[in-house]
């Protein structure tokens, strides 16, 4: 009886031995994934899956004259041009060297906000005055130039207007709420 009373304390702390080992390493794996700990591969790859975070898009209007003077005559198109510029970062161009974790902090570099996309809302761009010279035959290439100088300059507009800066802004703010949320307390982003 005594044999027996000593295999079933051995068996009892064989599987409290086991249950302990058991709970440590599952407390363990448990604190580690709630602190946050991430590596640099498991964040870039968080972030680069936003790609192409526009933040920023602005309309605007222009008014464009454009002329083309020949000795024979001139044409001229007047247009107003009413454009979206729309500006953000490219979170694809971030790599592992962009990223520093350190527990639950971090600190990343993050691209130059850019220009992403200028275009022209057709719907409201119109061609106020068409006049073409008395010698001069109807030039079908004015109207297109005139659009492509409103883009560029609806582009300038938008860089002079600080979109660049806006986008860089919001593109951090709305960053660090992801990284919040990833389970981050301290974040720095800077740019590159």
């Amino acid at each position: 009886m005594l044999k027996r009373v000593a295999g079933t304390l051995a068996a009892l702390a064989a599987i409290f031995a086991l249950g302990l080992l058991f709970g440590v390493a599952s407390y363990r794996w448990y604190t580690a994934r709630a602190a946050g700990a991430f590596n640099s591969a498991a964040v870039l790859q968080k972030v680069q899956t936003l790609s192409q975070l526009v933040t920023v898009k602005y309309s605007l209007e222009k008014v464009i004259v454009f002329e083309d003077a020949k000795w024979y005559g001139q044409s001229r198109v007047l247009l107003v041009a009413h454009g979206v510029v729309k500006a953000g970062i490219d979170l694809s161009q971030i790599g592992p060297g962009d990223i520093r974790i350190s527990g639950k902090s971090i600190r990343l570099a993050l691209p130059r906000p850019r220009v992403t996309d200028v275009y022209l809302d057709d719907r409201q761009t119109q061609i106020v005055d068409h006049a073409t010279g008395l010698l001069r035959v109807f030039d079908k290439d004015l109207e297109q130039n005139a659009r492509r100088e409103a883009v560029e300059d609806l582009r300038l507009a938008a860089l002079h207007n600080d979109i660049l800066k806006d986008a860089a802004e919001r593109g951090q703010s709305q960053l660090k709420i992801l990284l919040l949320q990833l389970g981050f307390t301290e974040i720095d982003l800077r740019s590159k």
